[in-house]
């Protein structure tokens, strides 16, 4: 039995999830699980449809981008979560799709804005979008470009009130959506959120252009009722 037995399951279960919940066709998107103590994730192989896949097949990268076990190539993103784990290592799991919805408002290069308590359920701020990667960038190194633009989000000034343990959703410009979490189920919980909540958007922008941002007050509501030291939603 490999030694990354548990780590190729977690990160297989969640990548499953992808087509389940319908937010990639073919053999679009990727999820990965990070082991922190060995500083080394699992990530689906790139190319093989979702009806082919076995745990196995799930390959082991390090933060240097070594292939450490697994027979087939990593996924084609697998230098983006690389980049963002090095950024915080406290992120569990990472995961990428191409769902229609988020995709649409990555492509317009626009953030999506808090509008109803479905989003405030679970941030209360908007989903923010990268800059546009450049020519150089991408000539320099696609996928790591992909994951700077990402973290650069974090870093900058002017977003310095964006935090990587609390701001779990992203859209890459003209690329898609990305998510994590504690762990990669949390991280595809997160893209299955995100669509839902770039859906419900699109919805009701187009039912009313002039719609204004929801209030701080009915934001901080249904965010802190579900999160926080004072959070009552749910069981205890």
């Amino acid at each position: 039995m490999s030694l990354f037995t548990e780590l190729k399951r977690e990160a297989y279960e969640a990548n499953m999830e992808i087509p389940r919940q319908q937010l990639a066709i073919y053999t679009f998107g990727n999820v990965s699980a990070f082991d922190k103590s060995r500083g080394i994730y699992a990530i689906k192989p790139s190319g093989v449809p979702y009806t082919e896949l076995r745990v196995e097949d799930m390959v082991i990268v390090d933060l240097d981008n070594n292939i450490i076990e697994g027979k087939l190539n990593p996924s084609s993103d697998s230098k983006t979560h690389t980049v963002l784990y090095r950024e915080c290592s406290d992120i569990g799991g990472i995961c990428h799709t191409h769902s229609p919805y988020a995709t649409a408002w990555a492509q317009a290069k626009c953030e999506i804005p808090i509008l109803g308590t479905t989003h405030a359920d679970h941030t209360i701020k908007s989903i923010p979008v990268t800059s546009e990667l450049t020519e150089s960038a991408i000539n320099m190194g696609y996928e790591e470009a992909t994951g700077h633009s990402i973290a650069a989000l974090f870093t900058e000034i002017q977003n310095s009130e964006l935090n990587f343990l609390e701001d779990e959703m992203v859209l890459a410009a003209c690329h898609g959506p990305f998510t994590w979490g504690v762990n990669a189920a949390k991280a595809i919980y997160n893209s299955r959120v995100l669509e839902e909540i770039a859906k419900m958007a699109y919805f009701t922008l187009a039912i009313n252009p002039n719609i204004t941002p929801l209030s701080k007050a009915i934001k901080e509501k249904h965010f802190f009722r579900k999160h926080g030291k004072n959070a009552y939603y749910g069981q205890k």
